[in-house]
C-alpha cells in the first residue's frame, strides 16, 4: 500500500493542466519477475517516474510506450519477455525468466473513474480489498481499463455494469481466499486480473523506552501507520518518535476505553514493566488485533498465561497463532537496532501469511502469498520438527 500512497500523493501534487500521466501495472506473470502482479509506477510525459514494475530494466521502455498512450488516451498492453538473456530489444540482457504483461492506462483527472481515483477509493478503506482490472479485451462492452472492486462488506463498486455481472462471484471468492488471479472469460471475450489490495499495517507499541525507538523507525520506511503509547508521560513525549504518526497517553487499565483498533493491526509489548505488559495483553486478548508480539524471554510470557489462567481466562487455539514470545524472527539479535528488525520481518511475515525462512529453501514462487490455512499448517509443523530436534 506504500507504493499506492506515493502514487496518489505525486498525482494529486501535479499541475494536471500542465502534465499529463499514465499508470502502469503488472498484471500477469509467467515464471520469473523482480515484482509481483500489482506493481505499479505512474509516469509523467516529462519522463520522471514514481513506484517501480521492475528492478529498473523494464521502466526505460515503459516510460516510450507511456508517451504513446498518453497522446493517444487509450490503455496498452505490452508483453515482456525476459526468458532469454541474449534477448537485447531492450538495450539490456534481462535474464530474469518470465513474461512479463504491462497493461499502461492514460489518465484522464477529469474522469472521476480514472485508475488513480479508483486507488485512492480503495487506499480510504482499513481493510483489503478485491480488485478486477481488464487487460485483454475483444468486447466493445467492456474495454481494456474497465474496473470494479468490492469491499470488505461485500459492496460492489464498478464503471461498467457488464464487468460487474461477469467478476462479482470470483470478486468474492478470491477475497475470501486473500488470493489474487488472472481470469479468462472466453465467452465475454476479456482477460482480468483480480488483485488483492490490502491496507498498512497498523502497528501499536506498548512502552516508549529506547528500543521501541528502532522499531518504529523501521516500521516507517515500511509505510506502516505507527503508534506508540505509555502509562509514563516522560516516555510519550513526541520528540522523543519523531518516526511514529502517534504518541498516546495511555494508563495500563485504560486501553479498552481509551484505544481504538482497527482491522490490520499488530501490537507489540515491550515496556519491561511485567505488570504494565500483563495489564495489556489482559485487555487485548478480546480485541480484533491480528498478532500480538511480547518482548522478553519466553518464562515471561508463560508466567502470564499462567496468570491469567488462575484468572479464568481460557487462552483460545487462535491465540496460540497471534501471540508471539519470544518476539521476532531468529536471526541472532542482539541489538536494539537487530532486535527492532526481527520484531518488524516478523510483523512482515505473518501479515503475509509466509514463514520467514531462507529463499533458497523455498519450492514455490517469490512472491507467491499462502493463505492463512497455509500460515497455520506451517507453525504447527515448523514447532513439530524443532521439538523433534530438540528431543
Amino acid at each position: 500500500m506504500k507504493e499506492i500512497k506515493n502514487i496518489i500523493e505525486t498525482y494529486e501534487s501535479l499541475d494536471l493542466g500542465e502534465r499529463k500521466v499514465a499508470l502502469a501495472t503488472v498484471v500477469r506473470v509467467r515464471g520469473s519477475s523482480y515484482r509481483s502482479p500489482g506493481a505499479r509506477m505512474l509516469i509523467r510525459d516529462d519522463g520522471r517516474w514514481i513506484g517501480s514494475i521492475s528492478g529498473g530494466c523494464l521502466e526505460g521502455d515503459a516510460l516510450r510506450k507511456a508517451r504513446k498512450v498518453m497522446r493517444e488516451g487509450v490503455p496498452h498492453l505490452e508483453v515482456y519477455d525476459t526468458m532469454d538473456d541474449e534477448n537485447n530489444s531492450l538495450g539490456v540482457g534481462l535474464g530474469c525468466n518470465g513474461i512479463i504483461d504491462v497493461l499502461i492506462e492514460p489518465i484522464n483527472p477529469a474522469d472521476e473513474m480514472n485508475p488513480v481515483n479508483w486507488l485512492k477509493q480503495i487506499s480510504q478503506i482499513e481493510n483489503k480489498a478485491a480488485m478486477a482490472t481488464v487487460f485483454k479485451s475483444e468486447n466493445k462492452a467492456i474495454p481494456a481499463g474497465s474496473k470494479a472492486w468490492i469491499n470488505p462488506s461485500g459492496d460492489l463498486v464498478s464503471g461498467s455494469g457488464a464487468l460487474s455481472a461477469i467478476v462479482s462471484g470470483d470478486l468474492r471468492a478470491l477475497l475470501k481466499k486473500n488470493k489474487a488471479a488472472v481470469m479468462d472469460y472466453p465467452k465475454d471475450k476479456v482477460e482480468v486480473f483480480i488483485e488483492i489490495l490490502e491496507p498498512s499495517i497498523n502497528l501499536v507499541i506498548f512502552g516508549g523506552g529506547f528500543d521501541a525507538k528502532p522499531v518504529t523507525a523501521i516500521a516507517r520506511t515500511l509505510g506502516w501507520d505507527v503508534t506508540v503509547t505509555d502509562e509514563c508521560i516522560a516516555h510519550v513525549a513526541p520528540a522523543n518518535f519523531p518516526d511514529a504518526d502517534h504518541v498516546v497517553y495511555c494508563k495500563k487499565d485504560q486501553v479498552e476505553i481509551d484505544m481504538k483498533f482497527k482491522p490490520y493491526t499488530a501490537a507489540v509489548l515491550m515496556s519491561h514493566s511485567y505488570d504494565y505488559d500483563y495489564s495489556i495483553l489482559r485487555q487485548i486478548l478480546n480485541s480484533r488485533i491480528e498478532y500480538i508480539g511480547i518482548l522478553g524471554p519466553k518464562k515471561r510470557a508463560d508466567k502470564m498465561f499462567a496468570q491469567l489462567e488462575e484468572e479464568g481466562i481460557q487462552l483460545r487455539k487462535e491465540d496460540g497463532f497471534r501471540i508471539h514470545s519470544p518476539v521476532g524472527l531468529d536471526i541472532g539479535a542482539e541489538t536494539p537496532e537487530e532486535i527492532a528488525l526481527s520484531i518488524v520481518t516478523e510483523i512482515q511475515a505473518c501479515f503475509t501469511n509466509r514463514s520467514g525462512g531462507f529463499l533458497k529453501y523455498r519450492k514455490a514462487p517469490i512472491h507467491h502469498r499462502d493463505g492463512p490455512e497455509d500460515q497455520v499448517f506451517k507453525q504447527v509443523f515448523v514447532s513439530g520438527q524443532l521439538r523433534k530436534r530438540a528431543e
